[in-house]
């Protein structure tokens, strides 16, 4: 295979998978509400080739990757539509838990004095 069609063979490849459903999954109807998922998804490709000009020989590869990471859904009801995100959840989280990790900090710091 040339590097030109392995090139290609990667972009049809992608092309194939970078569809909506992949961002926005599909939805679900329950109690008045659709909702619908919502993802981050990112792709990363690279090619190359080389020859040699003593042997007359030649050679390529490629390789991807795709990563998805879930960012929140979509809730439509007959009033309203809105994004909850998945990601101010966590960042509360993860201030919770470093919060409650510095007052233990102080905490301990104080009572050894």
């Amino acid at each position: 295979m040339s590097f030109k069609e392995t090139i290609q063979s990667i972009i049809d490849r992608l092309q194939g998978s970078a569809v909506v459903k992949t961002v926005y999954g599909e939805p679900v109807k329950a109690e008045g509400k659709t909702i619908i998922p919502v993802a981050k998804i990112a792709y990363g490709f690279g090619a190359g080739s080389g020859s040699s000009k003593e042997e007359d020989e030649q050679g390529g590869g490629g390789g991807g990757g795709i990563a998805v990471r879930p960012k929140g859904v979509l809730e439509i009801t007959q009033d309203e539509t809105r994004f909850i995100s998945f990601d101010e959840n966590r960042n509360m989280i993860i201030g919770l838990i470093l919060g409650l990790f510095l007052g233990l900090m102080i905490i301990r710091r104080t009572s050894k004095k």
